[in-house]
C-alpha cells in the first residue's frame, strides 16, 4: 500500500535543500573573508604622503644675514591603518642666501642618519656622531669626512609673498646618492 503523504519524488527535494543550503553557506562565508581580505590589502593600495609640500614659517622668522634656523615639519602622517594629524615627521634648516632666495637642508647626517647641529661660531653644520662637517651651503666641509655626500637639499617655495613651504622628504643615509626613504 502507498503512504498518500510522501512525496513522489523524495531525491529531487532533498538535493534542493542541500543545494539551497550550500549556497546561503557559501554567501555567508564569503562575505567575511572579502571584507577581511579588502581591509588587509588596504594599505597597499593608498598613495604614500611623502614629499608633499608642508608649510613650515613666514619669511620673517628667517634672518637676512644668511645664518640657518632649525624648524620642525608638522604634518598629518597616514602610517599603514594609522592616521595622526598634526605629528612632528621631521626637522629642517632654513637659511636666506644671497639675493633673498630660501634654502632648506633636512638636518638628518646623509652619513647615518643622526642629527646635525649648527654651530654659529664655526658658522658650520656639525655631526657629532661622526665628526662629518658642512659648509653654509651644506656641501661637505672637510674632505676627511665620513659622509658619503653633502647634506640633503629640499625644494622650497615661497608663497602668498611670505609663507614659506618645503617639500619634505628623507633619505637613505650612507649612499653616495639622494635615495628618497
Amino acid at each position: 500500500m502507498v503512504n498518500s503523504t510522501e512525496p513522489p519524488n523524495p531525491d529531487r527535494r532533498e538535493f534542493l535543500k542541500k543545494a539551497c543550503a550550500a549556497g546561503i553557506g557559501t554567501a555567508i562565508v564569503l562575505v567575511p573573508v572579502a571584507a577581511g581580505v579588502t581591509v588587509l590589502l588596504d594599505p597597499l593600495r593608498r598613495k604614500s604622503a611623502g614629499g608633499e609640500k608642508v608649510f613650515v614659517t613666514t619669511l620673517d622668522s628667517l634672518p637676512e644675514d644668511g645664518l640657518p634656523r632649525k624648524f620642525p615639519i608638522v604634518a598629518s602622517r597616514v602610517d599603514a591603518w594609522n592616521k595622526m594629524p598634526n605629528t612632528r615627521i621631521g626637522a629642517v634648516y632654513l637659511r636666506r642666501s644671497a639675493g633673498g632666495k630660501v634654502e632648506a637642508l633636512n638636518v638628518v647626517c646623509p652619513h647615518a642618519g643622526c642629527f646635525v647641529d649648527f654651530r654659529s661660531d664655526k658658522k658650520d653644520y656639525y655631526c657629532p656622531c661622526h665628526n662629518s662637517s658642512f659648509d653654509l651651503s651644506g656641501k661637505i666641509a672637510d674632505p676627511k669626512s665620513p659622509s658619503p655626500r653633502a647634506m640633503d637639499s629640499l625644494e622650497v617655495e615661497v608663497q602668498n609673498g611670505k609663507e614659506v613651504w618645503v617639500r619634505f622628504q628623507n633619505f637613505h643615509s650612507g649612499h653616495p646618492e639622494k635615495i628618497p626613504a
